[in-house]
């Protein structure tokens, strides 16, 4: 073997050495990749979707809770509705009957009717059945001022 057959051989073992060494830092360098996803992968499963499972259920909750508060603005609305419904019905009734007894008092000749006071008829109101907030909101209930701890 001559002296260049064998120094091209020798460059060629020390090209292919360089070649597996460079090979083997970034043989290195993935199985650093692998292990930090391995790593934000266990973290993920171990400890954030825990987490967020148990938010996921706070907020099934809370959804709950604004429907049912929801229902008790609708309630509420409709109990207030009917109430002002009958406010106005007993004002124009009021409005009508003095109304009238006036013009009667005033149109009277008998002096006596102007100077006494004639009482009208007593007109007795029943509070129709409406709902308690109690019932709805108990005085221990969660985020009440009146909660006990």
């Amino acid at each position: 073997m001559s002296h260049s057959t064998a120094m091209d051989g020798a460059m060629k073992v020390k090209g292919v050495e360089e070649t597996i060494e460079e090979m083997l830092i970034r043989l290195d360098e993935f199985c650093g990749v692998t292990d930090v996803i391995r790593s934000d992968t266990s973290q993920i499963l171990d400890e954030t979707i825990p987490l967020i499972k148990a938010k996921v259920v706070e907020m099934h909750n809370i959804y709950a809770k604004v429907d049912k508060l929801e229902a008790f603005v609708k309630m509420v609305g409709r109990h207030v509705s009917f109430l002002e419904e009958q406010v106005l019905q007993a004002e124009g009734n009021h409005s009508t009957v003095s109304h009238a007894v006036r013009k009667l008092l005033q149109f009277a000749a008998i002096p006596s009717f102007k100077n006494k006071h004639t009482p009208s008829a007593q007109h007795t109101y029943d509070l129709p059945k409406l709902y308690r907030t109690e019932d709805y909101f108990p005085r221990n209930y969660v985020g009440t001022k009146y909660q006990s701890h």
